[in-house]
């Protein structure tokens, strides 16, 4: 990574108040932030202008997963429930999926590439409106479903490790090594292309991330072949709470295995995230963004402190799939 590089890399994660400790977090507000920094001068500046907003609610779909019901397929999708070659043969069309499977089987096992989809049609009909609210609120949502098919846990039944004895491997891959590690990570990925297929290409991101699934277990299972439980974990503080996690020299081995491949997976959904944004804006006519507002609205203020304060009263409900 250069210097160049790490300067702003360093200067990006001091800008929220307290260092966030997982993919849902930490990953996602990094990618979305950084996704700004690829878009062209057209959009650049309204986006980089609201760019607090697009960090902050990138996490945003993951305090819904808990209370609202159908959030949660939207971040995954389990290929290997379909059998063989599912990424190639599943149906591109959700309505097709819907009338060959089920709508409670696609519930059940996730739906990310065609979220993401429906997704960038609607931030395309927000560019349309020229609704500043409506770009920044779907953007940010975009880039997180964006991001989650990018992760290779995102894409099997055994998301955890669950089935295989490895609970808590989805914790090591997408929090613990970016964690310790991005900051030699090298997240500058040119500029965002225009995507002419956006179907064909988040269903190529789950099918490249579905393929590293495989790695992401075995390397595990072998290294902890090597190492004894009290070498495997460590306790750390965590604000006023101790908490067992992955030690050091456990996860960096780990990164070394994976050559890489989480850096690689966060730099693609930097890249693909400013990517759909820009894509959506092409096909929206490019609309001149130049008069828009440079701030959220009070009314979207209160919006977002409104769906806050559902999300800390309403109860908990038992979504289905990848919840630990």
């Amino acid at each position: 990574m250069t210097r160049i590089a790490a300067v702003f890399l360093a200067l990006v994660l001091a800008l929220w108040p307290q260092r966030p400790q997982a993919w849902g977090f930490f990953g996602h507000r990094t990618i979305n932030r950084l996704a700004v920094y690829t878009l062209p001068p057209e959009l650049l500046s309204f986006y980089k202008s609201n760019i607090d907003y697009l960090t902050e609610n990138a996490t945003r779909p993951d305090s819904r997963r808990s209370v609202v019901p159908e959030e949660a397929p939207r971040h995954y999708i389990d290929l290997d429930v379909y059998g063989d070659s599912a990424a190639y043969k599943l149906p591109r069309n959700y309505a097709d999926a819907v009338a060959r499977y089920s709508l409670d089987t696609l519930q059940r096992h996730g739906i990310v590439p065609w979220h993401v989809v429906v997704m960038k049609n609607r931030l395309t009909e927000a560019f349309r409106s020229r609704n500043a609210d409506r770009i920044l609120s779907v953007s940010a949502d975009l880039g997180h479903y964006v991001a989650d098919a990018c992760v290779p846990l995102h894409t099997t039944h055994n998301y955890n490790g669950q089935l295989t004895g490895q609970r808590g491997i989805h914790g090591l891959w997408e929090s613990r090594l970016p964690e310790l590690l991005a900051g030699g990570y090298d997240f500058f990925t040119g500029p965002a292309p225009y995507i002419e297929r956006p179907t064909a290409t988040i269903w190529a991101t789950v099918t490249r991330s579905s393929n590293a699934v495989d790695s992401v277990l075995r390397f595990e299972k072998e290294l902890t072949a090597k190492f004894p439980d009290d070498k495997k974990y460590t306790f750390e503080q965590r604000g006023n709470a101790t908490v067992r996690t992955y030690s050091r020299e456990f996860s960096r081995e780990y990164h070394q295995r994976l050559n890489g491949q989480v850096e690689r997976q966060m730099r693609l959904a930097v890249r693909l995230v400013g990517a759909f944004w820009y894509t959506a804006w092409v096909d929206a006519g490019q609309p001149d963004l130049r008069n828009l507002p440079r701030a959220v609205s009070a009314e979207e203020q209160q919006r977002l402190a409104r769906e806050t304060e559902q999300l800390q009263q309403a109860p908990v409900t038992n979504a289905p799939g990848h919840t630990d």
